[in-house]
């Protein structure tokens, strides 16, 4: 099996070296050929001269490629074109992979009914939620890029996250690549690029596998832990989800084409922010409240621009 794993990078410099280090000291058994492409998406740091410093250390296991156009989709999509192998194993600048990540992740891909796979993403070991943080529901640390359906193998019902997932290259020449209306870029913190992608696997009815022993761990910079974070992610993942699928109708739609169901849900969950006493209750009613605005906006959006 040939592999491709392909990180994307823009002024992260010194979390980049701690990421090609735990790349680099992987064990992948010697069946599996691989390396790194590391594209740089106009950095101004010293991304190039880590990159090249790897390069040297291991040579033909590190390579760069720099992409011009602003925007991760763009650098994500330029990785797989210039990709030479079955399979493309996509990972991120800020995390760290477990010694056996590569080899874990791709082995579920030789059974030939499995189009993709996705690993589990854990927050990094001195990781500490903050007071005002409810971590009991299942997506309640998904803005920290935290993917973890439990410790059990089993196909997945849903797309994975960017930085532990990998695909046979085939699914890109057959389904095209990354949508560059998603995704992070200049003025746009609007993501889902990574589960747009994945989404429109399952949904053309590929397969995709969860595999729990193939583990990142997720750098947490402090100022994700912070509730204006969780609040600004939240709202613009709801816009994303709209962009992706469309804007959902019951059949009855209001002024500037909001589907009437939101305006209610938005009244409902205002209510019980208004009521919740519990300070994390009351701060996961208003993330729902900021969600819902998130989705009415992107409505509005598509609407006029109709």
């Amino acid at each position: 099996m040939t592999i491709t794993v392909i990180l994307c990078t823009f002024n992260r410099c010194r979390s980049l070296e701690k990421a090609l280090k735990s790349l680099a000291v992987m064990q992948v058994d010697g069946s599996i050929s691989w390396y790194v492409l590391v594209v740089d998406n106009n950095s101004t740091d010293a991304t190039r001269s880590v990159v090249d410093k790897f390069s040297r250390e291991y040579p033909g296991r590190f390579l760069y490629q720099f992409e011009a156009q602003q925007g991760k989709s763009f650098a994500l999509n330029a990785g797989v074109r210039a990709a030479a192998s079955e399979v493309i194993a996509f990972v991120d600048d800020d995390v760290e992979v477990d010694r056996n990540w590569l080899e874990n992740l791709v082995r579920p891909l030789e059974a030939a009914e499995y189009s993709g796979v996705g690993g589990r993403i854990l927050p990094e070991i001195a990781f500490t939620p903050p007071r005002w943080m409810d971590t009991t529901g299942r997506y309640a640390l998904a803005p920290l890029a935290i993917f973890d359906l439990g410790i059990e193998p089993h196909d997945l019902q849903e797309a994975p996250f960017g930085t532990n997932m990998a695909f046979r290259k085939a699914m890109f020449d057959k389904y095209g690549g990354f949508r560059t209306d998603l995704g992070p870029r200049p003025g746009s913190e609007i993501r889902n690029e990574d589960a747009e992608f994945g989404t429109r696997l399952l949904n053309a009815g590929q397969r995709l596998w969860y595999q729990p022993s193939a583990v990142v761990y997720h750098a947490i910079p402090q100022g994700r832990l912070s509730k204006r974070y969780f609040l600004t992610w939240w709202f613009d993942k709801a816009r994303a989800d709209i962009r992706q699928s469309e804007p959902p109708t019951d059949g009855r739609v209001c002024f500037l084409g909001i589907p009437l169901f939101l305006v209610r849900r938005l009244g409902v969950w205002i209510i019980r922010w208004i009521v919740a006493g519990d300070s994390r209750k009351r701060f996961s009613c208003r993330l729902k409240v900021w969600s819902i605005s998130g989705a009415i906006t992107e409505c509005v959006k598509q609407y006029r621009e109709s």
